[in-house]
């Protein structure tokens, strides 16, 4: 079957990858669509340290081939998407009902994959860029045979993590103001994550212009372009001048940080989402936060796939979440290196490989 891996020097399309049967609480998808984002291309640049070779994606959609024992949610035929959150089900945490924080969701990785005799690694537990994956039954989340899985491959990354970093980390309120810095596919997640929480003021900010038009028809009700102005916040709080009830940084940028915080209004949260390189440290006034200000760490959303990913696909069919229109374009898998290119270049919201094409 097709795939792409990574040997350590460089990333290629394969035809001659296999996969083994799923085990016991184990599901056997066979992957329509997979979103491309950074931290796929993190771990060919090294910014992400992974054993090699592996099989490379994380975000998707299918349909179940097969199921090991002791699965029952889902059977042969039922469209799923993919969760990277691999929990365990049964620690305190998962008890708690805070999967993200299972201290074995982030564990060995597994090598479900073979080629040429060679065992694979499984990467971010789930491999989506594989026409054939098995993952753990917690991770694969029915879906509506009528939600088209090429959109819906989104969900089980990028769109848990920006929409949940609204709804469940920061729980912004309705009348809310939010500061989105990045304007990129999880800055879009977040901004439609405000727009459905109902937040009032919705501020974007982005050095990409081009970036405008799209972060408006996704929730902003203003852009910034940060290319443009001699001071970004000085351009914000023209806005709003006391500051903001919720910022968001998705860049990964120690010093969009300091912006993040420093744009807070009384009683403020600042929620990190950006991926910034590791030992990377950022600084602000301590005294900045003494006025019941936070700077929150956030997790995959803080997301309960099972839950979540059901929510938003039913949000979908309702309207009210855009996925459609997250998607820049959609490649063959054969076309991975120029979906990779356009990554990097920035030119798309959202690419999706597709194994249909």
């Amino acid at each position: 079957m097709r795939g792409v891996i990574f040997d350590g020097k460089r990333p290629q399309v394969v035809d001659d990858l296999e996969v083994r049967d799923p085990g016991p609480g184990e599901v056997l998808v066979a992957v329509a669509a997979a979103g491309l984002c950074h931290s796929d291309l993190s771990v060919v640049d090294g910014g992400i340290s992974y054993p090699v070779p592996v099989v490379l994606g994380h975000e998707g959609a299918g349909v179940v081939e097969a199921v090991g024992p002791g699965v029952g949610h889902v059977t042969p035929g039922d469209h799923v998407a993919l969760s990277t959150l691999a929990n365990c089900g049964a620690c305190p945490d998962c008890d708690r009902g805070r999967p993200t924080m299972c201290r074995t969701s982030i564990g060995r990785p597994g090598t479900p994959f073979s080629r040429r005799g060679e065992r694979l690694f499984q990467f971010a537990s789930c491999s989506a860029f594989a026409e054939r994956t098995v993952v753990k039954a917690v991770q694969a989340v029915r879906l509506p045979s009528d939600v088209p899985l090429i959109p819906a491959a989104l969900i089980g990354c990028g769109v848990l993590t920006g929409v949940g970093a609204v709804l469940n980390r920061a729980r912004v309120g309705q009348g809310e103001s939010v500061l989105v810095i990045g304007a990129g596919g999880i800055g879009l997640n977040v901004l439609q994550g405000a727009r459905i929480a109902g937040a009032s003021t919705v501020v974007a900010v982005d050095a990409n212009p081009a970036k405008g038009p799209l972060a408006l028809r996704f929730g902003a009700t203003h852009f910034v372009d940060a290319s443009a102005v001699p001071d970004v916040l000085s351009a914000v709080r023209e806005i709003l001048p006391t500051g903001v009830d919720h910022s968001f940084e998705c860049v990964g940028d120690p010093r969009l940080v300091r912006q993040a915080i420093d744009l807070l209004d009384r009683h403020g949260q600042a929620v990190l989402l950006g991926v910034p390189p590791a030992g990377a440290e950022a600084s602000f006034r301590v005294s900045s936060l003494y006025l019941d200000k936070s700077v929150l760490g956030c997790r995959y959303g803080s997301s309960r796939p099972q839950h979540d990913i059901a929510l938003y696909a039913q949000l979908y069919r309702e309207g009210l979440l855009k996925l459609d229109e997250l998607i820049s374009e959609v490649y063959p898998v054969e076309d991975f290196e120029r979906a990779a290119a356009d990554v990097i270049n920035r030119t798309v919201a959202r690419g999706v490989l597709s194994f249909d094409q």
